[in-house]
């Protein structure tokens, strides 16, 4: 005797997850693209220091043509930065999305692998609002959504402050009735 239907736990073969309802603010481009920037500024640094250090010390155990090549060292860190910088803030921007609904916190993040996350409102601990340097003068804030395990908590990027707040505000408030009806 065969069972045509699935157990209530699991979801049918062939279902999809649709992609969240919202996006960040678009004012998260240029967050992503200055942390970038600085990011490739930096390895740009690390590069030189490399091309100083290997052209000073002549390292005899380096492959015979690389100390003759290393000065190409920092231009192939700034041409391959400088495309990441260009393309990745805006193709991050597409995909991150995010949506809140009555019973569960829905993202979806990755702009190489993607994650989708769903995080049951019930398994909500704290909800933080945060924002960094730099998404103060972006007035955009970060969500931080905590369950007792790690791998349940999730984050909300590029969200406008008064948004962020009044949704972490709504999060805590519905967490804290769930919990208080569960016991």
């Amino acid at each position: 005797m065969g069972h045509s239907q699935q157990p209530p736990d699991r979801a049918p073969a062939g279902a999809r997850l649709r992609p969240p309802a919202h996006q960040a603010a678009r004012r998260v481009i240029v967050q992503w693209t200055v942390e970038y920037l600085i990011d490739v500024l930096i390895a740009f640094a690390a590069a030189w220091v490399v091309v100083a250090v290997v052209e000073w010390s002549g390292w005899p155990a380096l492959p015979g043509g690389l100390p003759r090549h290393i000065r190409w060292l920092p231009l192939v860190v700034a041409v391959a930065g400088l495309a990441l910088v260009v393309t990745v803030p805006a193709w991050r921007y597409r995909l991150h999305r995010w949506e809140v609904g009555s019973d569960v916190v829905y993202t979806r993040t990755g702009w190489v692998g993607r994650h989708w996350q769903l995080v049951p409102v019930s398994r909500i601990q704290t909800v933080d609002t945060r924002q960094s340097w730099l998404e103060r003068p972006l007035r955009l804030a970060t969500m931080h959504i905590r369950t007792a395990s790690h791998a349940g908590s999730s984050k909300v990027a590029g969200l406008p402050v008064d948004t962020a707040t009044l949704l972490a505000a709504d999060l805590a408030h519905r967490a804290h009735e769930l919990r208080d009806d569960a016991t």
